[in-house]
């Protein structure tokens, strides 16, 4: 039997990024994990692990050593283009939402993913 687990984040401004990442992964607000110091994201469908960011007062001052993969094209590789052409799509949407693009990586002549930073520079991916 699997273990429940919350993936923590350190923040800046918890509400914020909190939003930014329960748009990007289709989550929803945890209730009761309101605070100025504190929020919590969940999966609505309960598939996947909260997600919960506590206000530091260091700021980020080096490479994530975990990282969030948004996979557009569901579990494994899949069809390279058809998975090139999704991420095409989303990258444009979390921009807007606050993230910032940092480089793209290529397999061979195909687009593998997208190495984008959230709105408070913590790395992620969009493959």
């Amino acid at each position: 039997m699997a273990t429940f687990w919350t993936l923590g984040f350190d923040a800046d401004d918890p509400q914020r990024i909190a939003a930014f990442w329960a748009s990007a992964l289709g989550y929803v607000e945890e209730p009761g994990f309101d605070e100025p110091d504190g929020a919590s994201i969940i999966d609505p469908a309960g598939r996947g692990p909260a997600i919960a960011f506590l206000r530091v007062p260091e700021g980020k001052s080096a490479k994530n050593r975990v990282h969030i993969d948004i996979r557009v094209a569901g579990p494994g590789p899949g069809d390279l283009a058809e998975r090139a052409r999704l991420i095409r799509q989303r990258v444009p949407e979390l921009v807007a939402a606050g993230a910032t693009v940092v480089r793209e990586e290529w397999y061979g002549d195909v687009l593998g993913h997208v190495v984008m930073q959230d709105p408070e520079g913590n790395e992620f991916c969009v493959a």
